[in-house]
């Protein structure tokens, strides 16, 4: 018998059989069809996103909060899509969503190394890349260059951390920042490399350390929502106008107001 042909009860079959296996792989496989669910990943950095239980992760929009936050919830205000919002540690979510259509990462700091990586809606806010030292340091830096001396705490996925690792800088990763502060008390580290916002703020609410010495900004970044290429850049734009319009309406200047 002919590969092509095949008895009429066979032909029947597949009749049948192709619909049912084609709602099985719906079933089985989401990411197989379309979805216009828009998936927004961040971490916990307050000021800029918080979670309101006080864990590193959250799962709902409800219980993410922050600046940038705010401002990601009032753009998405402004279309008619589904999304959902969950946070989670940066270098997961950061790989997480390349790659993946109609996924996205914010505040994603904006530089050159990453212009092409991602598709952007912006800018949110602005991060001050600063170095700070123990409250009882006697360190100075008149510019970046001194610091090349000085053991460095960053983390992994850091935009700031891996800039200075790029230039030579001896910098110690970790999964997340926040035994940073507690690393330059111990003297595990000289000099904490992090947001001028943000430093004193995990500092204070996760060890009760306060009098940090901010030592040096040497730059200033423009931070996005950073969304996959994968994604129709029709739908960019829309985040594009929903963010717009958020400002036009006055939103985005509350938010930096509130904080």
């Amino acid at each position: 018998m002919h590969p092509k042909q095949g008895s009429k009860a066979t032909r029947r079959s597949s009749v049948w059989l192709k619909p049912m296996l084609a709602l099985w792989m719906m079933v089985a496989s989401p990411w197989a069809i379309a979805d216009d669910r828009l998936y927004i990943f961040t971490e916990n950095y307050p000021p800029y996103n918080a979670s309101t239980t006080g864990q590193n992760f959250a799962h709902d929009k409800e219980d993410i909060t922050g600046i940038c936050t705010d401002m990601v919830k009032a753009m998405m205000a402004n279309l008619d899509y589904d999304y959902v919002m969950k946070m989670r540690a940066w270098s997961r979510s950061y790989d997480w969503v390349q790659g993946r259509e109609n996924h996205a990462l914010f505040c994603t700091a904006r530089t050159e190394e990453r212009e092409s990586a991602f598709q952007w809606v912006g800018p949110l806010a602005s991060i001050k890349w600063t170095l700070f030292a123990a409250p009882d340091s006697d360190i100075t830096l008149d510019n970046l260059a001194d610091a090349k001396q000085y053991q460095i705490a960053g983390y992994k996925g850091d935009v700031m951390s891996d800039y200075l690792v790029s230039e030579g800088f001896d910098v110690t990763m970790s999964v997340s920042g926040e035994q940073n502060p507690r690393r330059l008390i111990l003297g595990q580290a000289d000099l904490w490399v992090t947001d001028g916002l943000v430093g004193p703020l995990v500092a204070k609410e996760t060890h009760d350390i306060t009098g940090l010495k901010p030592v040096l900004v040497f730059r200033e970044t423009p931070m996005y929502l950073a969304v996959s290429v994968q994604t129709d850049p029709a739908v960019v734009a829309d985040l594009q106008r929903g963010l717009d319009k958020a400002h036009a309406d006055g939103e985005i200047d509350r938010i930096v107001s509130q904080n």
